[in-house]
């Protein structure tokens, strides 16, 4: 064979397997191919294997994955004249692949422009307090404002959230100072209130005692009780309870006797005398 044909054919081969490899591109399953003939948009191509003219078509493919954009810290001066930090992260997604290409030319570097001017806009309309408290509006806000604008360029919006807020470190111990005031106005008015109710218990077991006599007799022996689990070998009580108790022994004794219709014993006149004796381990102050 004559080498000059052998070139010949080893160069239109190579020039047939350039050709294949140009017309050839294999569009992903999360891609979208907006398929551009001599400039023009002809048509978008969906994933799959697809076919181009080499030299006239040019395939341009887009994701229509979410992307994930941060919103860089930017300072801010809020409506009550506080400057903060504030970051963001913003999350889009395109939605039609044609305006993508053809109505801007770098989607994600116009969005994170315009979404640092609308986290300024936004975020300035409020006070400090709104700006900490009321974060989920902010983001709703935010998110509005970007998706009137973006969806002209086929971009769609999904999701916008505050990421940090740095305060001044004055503003930070102003509002230490204040949350610390806040729980001790708590914790007084809780004293407070426990005060009135215990207060008000006290009043009302006092007016209990005043109407049943008996019940105050009854709580001056629980005292002893109580003070005799100490085991003290001398108790000190003022005189007026050591006659109390003898007219309660000598109360105690008479409804017994009534109760069995008779007269007083020896007995229980020996349980009287003995009851309004002072014991030998306590002294009558």
């Amino acid at each position: 064979m004559d080498p000059t044909t052998i070139i010949i054919a080893a160069i239109l081969l190579v020039l047939l397997l350039t050709a294949a490899r140009m017309s050839i591109r294999i569009v992903r399953q999360y891609e979208q191919g907006v398929l551009f003939r001599l400039g023009r948009v002809v048509a978008v191509r969906m994933p799959g294997l697809r076919f181009i003219i080499p030299v006239i078509d040019r395939l341009h493919l887009v994701s229509l994955r979410i992307v994930t954009m941060p919103i860089q810290s930017q300072g801010i001066i809020t409506q009550d004249n506080v400057s903060v930090d504030i970051s963001a992260v913003a999350y889009y997604r395109v939605v039609d692949a044609v305006k993508s290409v053809v109505a801007i030319e770098n989607v994600a570097a116009a969005i994170n422009q315009i979404a640092q001017t609308t986290l300024r806009k936004v975020v300035g309309r409020h006070s400090l307090d709104q700006t900490l408290s009321e974060t989920e509006q902010i983001n709703s806000d935010i998110r509005e404002i970007l998706d009137a604008l973006t969806l002209e360029w086929g971009v769609a919006v999904t999701l916008v959230e505050l990421k940090d807020i740095q305060l001044p470190d004055g503003m930070k111990r102003a509002m230490a100072r204040q949350a610390e005031a806040e729980r001790e106005k708590r914790a007084k008015i809780i004293a407070a209130q426990g005060e009135a109710i215990s207060a008000a218990a006290l009043g009302d077991a006092s007016d209990t005692m005043m109407a049943h006599p008996l019940a105050l007799q009854l709580r001056n022996l629980q005292s002893l009780v109580e003070i005799g689990v100490d085991r003290n070998t001398t108790v000190v009580f003022p005189a007026p309870l050591m006659s109390t108790i003898g007219e309660l022994s000598a109360f105690l004794a008479r409804e017994s006797q009534a109760a069995q219709g008779a007269a007083p014993s020896p007995t229980a006149s020996a349980q009287n005398e003995s009851a309004k004796a002072e014991p030998s381990s306590v002294k009558a102050a």
